[in-house]
């Protein structure tokens, strides 16, 4: 709260640094090694305009929305179907706002989710469960891959002390362009 003022209400450490890194991800067909595969089960993407004005609100991004919608149906979930999820939370209220938008809570409710404690590991919904951009940066171009790699160690169970129990289901939601892009996947265990 005491770090300097960017727009109100954000301060300097409400926001995720941009960052060099790189992160990879192996697709194939086949199930590979021991330790299992896990499967797309759902992805969805979907655009807005970019200048800001021409959106109908400020608190929500409908490319986040739509993407989610094609994403759940592809997959064949709903929100509740997911066991945990990592989102773009480029800034504090960017989580809360996906949370919203992927109809993990009613619009306005998120901030009591987390203020509940309802998105940590052994929680609820775990969401970030990897610390988000804000503690690993924000490698543009990399994140929505350190975001697979993540729900990858996860419906693997290979997460150490941050594994979520029993997950089957994750999910990733990646933004760019101030909220004009969204790409969402919806991961399956593999059986």
């Amino acid at each position: 709260m005491a770090s300097p003022p960017v727009a109100t209400p954000l301060k300097l450490m409400d926001c995720s640094p941009v960052s060099d890194g790189a992160a990879a991800v192996i697709l194939s067909g086949e199930e590979i090694g021991k330790r299992g595969a896990v499967y797309f089960a759902g992805s969805g993407a979907a655009t807005d305009t970019l200048t800001l004005s021409e959106r109908s609100s400020f608190t929500s991004l409908y490319a986040a929305q739509k993407a989610a919608e094609i994403a759940y149906k592809e997959a064949g979930v709903t929100p509740k179907d997911i066991d945990l999820a990592e989102v773009h939370d480029c800034f504090t209220i960017a989580e809360i706002l996906a949370m919203e938008d992927l109809g993990f809570c009613e619009k306005g409710k998120a901030f009591l989710a987390l203020r509940k404690g309802e998105t940590k590991v052994g929680s609820k919904l775990p969401i970030n469960t990897s610390g988000g951009l804000k503690a690993c940066g924000h490698p543009v171009g990399a994140t929505g891959v350190k975001q697979v790699v993540e729900i990858t160690l996860q419906l693997r169970g290979e997460a150490g002390q941050r594994q979520v129990k029993d997950a089957e289901v994750g999910l990733t939601h990646n933004v760019g362009g101030s909220g004009a892009t969204c790409v969402v996947h919806v991961f399956r265990k593999g059986r």
